[in-house]
């Protein structure tokens, strides 16, 4: 996923070796079998698709095939950050897929570049220099909040296909790896009303050697919603860093799902995107919407989340 970038990033950090034992496929031969998985349509009630829209450059959108099934004004908004904050819009094609399906309108910055329907080459490794510094990014936080920007404004524009179908007090922004940590850079935007922060977490200062991720700690302070932390077990390497962004936000509600058995690479190549989607599915319809039923996955002693054998679950400040 991602050409398995975030080990790269690792590496340089000291925190892993890029040696893989022979026996075990390369991050090259897993990415190609990833590749080759079909587009999905999602579980949800709306058949979702993947498309480029010519009049939002650079960006990949997921959304429900047929729009004039979402009931009018009820289509959220979800801006993705990408693992690694590369450019490819479809490295995590069949989770937003599934987001999509529950009727949200879903944006990756970058180009289509996974899948076998994509229409760009595959994304080449950047490699750090020799003072383990990785060159800029090719996409930024800044890329998250253009995307809000154009969503939004296509809600009121005459002929626009989301013209009176976008619920603009329903927008969220999340990400994988460094893709979360451009959420929780643009978190503090009055427009979005919850982050999802996914295999990720800020960085210790000591360890920040690539841009898209230099996020200082107090940046938490200036989330004004609540957030969720979606991770893998112990075993993933932003396991630590996500509880430790948890563990400082006191002053928002805040969930933390630790998916048992699973790594950095989550489940995003699951289908439907599978445990984590679902969570992320039930947070934002629960957060965006009033979900009562979604609620139940996060409240209560008898909490879905909370008798869940495939997860580790806190919260606080959940009402």
């Amino acid at each position: 996923m991602v050409y398995r970038s975030i080990l790269a990033v690792l590496a340089a950090l000291g925190v892993v070796s890029c040696a893989a034992p022979k026996e075990e496929p390369t991050a090259e031969d897993t990415d190609a079998k990833e590749a080759l998985i079909p587009d999905t349509e999602g579980s949800g009630p709306y058949a979702s698709l993947i498309e480029v829209d010519p009049a939002l450059a650079n960006y990949v959108i997921y959304r429900p095939a047929d729009l004039s099934k979402v009931p009018e004004g009820k289509l959220g908004v979800f801006v993705w950050g990408n693992g690694g904050c590369t450019d490819d819009g479809t490295s995590s094609r069949l989770h937003l897929s599934e987001i999509a399906s529950h009727g949200y309108l879903v944006i990756a910055p970058g180009k289509w570049r996974n899948g076998p329907n994509a229409k760009e080459a595959p994304l080449e490794r950047r490699d750090p220099s020799p003072d383990g510094m990785f060159p800029p990014p090719p996409t930024s936080a800044e890329d998250l909040t253009k995307a809000i920007d154009w969503a939004l404004a296509e809600a009121g524009r005459e002929g626009s296909q989301y013209a009176s179908r976008i619920d603009q007090k329903a927008v969220a922004v999340g990400g994988f790896s460094c893709g979360g940590v451009q959420a929780l850079q643009v978190a503090g935007d009055p427009r979005i009303g919850t982050v999802v922060v996914q295999n990720s977490g800020i960085l210790p200062e000591e360890d920040q050697r690539i841009p898209g991720m230099s996020l200082q700690k107090s940046a938490l302070e200036k989330l004004h919603t609540p957030v969720i932390y979606i991770q893998g077990d112990k075993t993933d390497i932003a396991y630590e860093n996500g509880l430790d962004d948890y563990g400082r936000i006191n002053h928002v509600p805040a969930a933390f799902v630790s998916v048992k058995g699973k790594d950095h690479e989550g489940t995003y190549f699951e289908p439907n995107g599978g445990k984590a989607a679902k969570v992320a599915v039930d947070w934002l319809n629960w957060q965006l919407r009033g979900d009562t039923e979604a609620a139940k996955t996060f409240l209560g002693d008898a909490c879905g989340l909370c008798g869940d054998p495939e997860v580790e679950f806190d919260r606080k400040n959940l009402r």
